[in-house]
């Protein structure tokens, strides 16, 4: 029910945003009709991520369920997309200064000072 409230009062949020740009009125019903339906639709989708990730054989959801999901608008496709690209590689930058502060710890050395002091070692012990 509170999630329902909650899905209820964005759409009327979206909708007063719409009223002022457009010069147009939603009555109540209206807003409690595109409630309702956003509310079903997006059950329907949860159901359908739950399948594509249950028959690939996973009990998470990841974003190619997603991708799979908004296939149909090749817009929010592009969108999410995009978006899981952005995510991954802000993930992938925080991994990389979360390993650099580790060894910078351990060692004091990052690992490309590692490497190169490995390679000396290897130059050296070849003369």
């Amino acid at each position: 029910q509170r999630l329902k409230a909650a899905v209820h009062y964005t759409v009327g949020c979206l909708c007063q945003e719409v009223e002022e740009d457009k010069d147009v009125q939603f009555s109540k019903q209206s807003i409690a009709a595109i409630s309702e339906i956003t509310f079903r639709q997006c059950e329907i989708f949860a159901k359908d991520l739950e399948m594509f990730a249950r028959h690939a054989k996973r009990t998470t959801v990841n974003t190619e369920d997603v991708k799979l999901l908004a296939r149909r608008s090749n817009s929010l496709l592009k969108y999410i997309t995009q978006k899981s690209e952005e995510l991954a590689s802000s993930n992938m930058e925080q991994k990389e200064k979360k390993k650099k502060k580790s060894s910078a710890a351990k060692g004091g050395r990052t690992p490309g000072e590692q490497e190169a002091a490995m390679t000396e070692n290897e130059d050296s012990n070849m003369a």
